[in-house]
């Protein structure tokens, strides 16, 4: 039986190693001489999300099993360049799916829940009723701007501002290196839960035209708490992408992270309703759509009799 996801650890980082599945499990494979290679093996069945730095292979059989067990995996290197391999086990049902494709189809549900998505980040009084997608997107911005510079000043920074081009990598600085490194955790973790409610990634409202808009949706909702303290934390530091990951792993463990990640989800596709549902269900048939009656049992012949 498979952990529930908001039970689940954060996220594993792991860079120049061999990932490989052996007779007892997955394992990273760490050559430390000519004759001598250590073992660590991964949780595979509780890890959230496993995130695969510079210098790490990966074999098939490797990732049948995370694929088997829905950890998310992330592929990050120099650059900031990343991509997601998105997993999901076949134990999913399509209730929340379904909860997301009806309020994104439906402009002013759409809308709804992207003002409810502000309210989450500033506080229920700040939006007024009637406030269309283009005024929230300028308050989200004032708030923004007003937080980086209240962060700057904790910190003795000068004027902060945010850098995420990969073409210009090497020329930032360490808080836009370890924003940048911390982010990567979030959307990672994001991501798996997403995947485990059986959610779209790709279906945001808020950002749009993207494989992960609704990840970078929902990763709004905590990053002002998350990962930039941390990253301007780190200012001074020589190594920024490194110690936002371990700093910002750190962190999770106090604010636990995930179980929220689940509950905020839900309550914006269905306010109001129970959040008892499992992630996780097993379901051994396929139902058919039926407009009168909703779904039909799958594994039946319809034909009429004598046809």
């Amino acid at each position: 039986m498979l952990p529930r996801i908001a039970d689940s650890p954060s996220f594993l980082y792991l860079d120049m190693v061999r990932v490989v599945q052996d007779d007892t499990g997955v394992c990273a494979q760490i050559k430390t001489d000519e004759h001598r290679t250590d073992t660590v093996y991964i949780p595979t069945a509780a890890l959230t999300c496993l995130l695969l730095g510079p210098g790490v292979s990966i074999t098939t059989r490797a990732l049948s099993t995370l694929a088997r067990h829905g950890t998310s995996v992330v592929c990050t290197g120099a650059g900031g360049v990343r991509a997601s391999a998105g997993i999901l086990p076949d134990s999913l049902t399509t209730h929340w799916l379904e909860q997301q494709v009806t309020a994104w189809t439906d402009p002013q549900q759409r809308l709804t829940t992207a003002t409810r998505m502000y309210e989450m980040r500033f506080g229920d009084d700040t939006v007024p009723d009637g406030t269309t997608l283009a005024q929230l997107r300028g308050m989200e911005g004032q708030h923004m701007k007003a937080l980086y510079t209240l962060l700057a000043q904790q910190h003795g920074i000068g004027r902060f501002r945010r850098n995420y081009h990969p073409d210009q990598w090497q020329h930032q600085d360490p808080v836009n290196l370890a924003l940048s490194a911390a982010n990567t955790c979030l959307y990672g973790i994001i991501h798996a839960a997403v995947l485990a409610l059986g959610c779209s990634p790709a279906l945001g409202f808020v950002h749009t035209g993207k494989q992960h808009a609704f990840v970078y949706d929902i990763a709004d909702l905590y990053k002002a708490e998350t990962t930039l303290p941390v990253a301007f934390s780190l200012h001074q530091s020589s190594n920024p992408e490194q110690q936002a990951r371990r700093k910002f792993r750190e962190e999770l463990r106090l604010i636990r992270l995930l179980p929220r990640i689940v509950h905020d989800i839900q309550a914006l596709l269905a306010p109001g309703t129970s959040d008892e549902r499992p992630e996780r269900q097993d379901v051994r048939l396929v139902h058919l759509w039926d407009p009168k009656t909703g779904t039909l049992p799958a594994g039946v012949n319809y034909a009429p009799d004598g046809g």
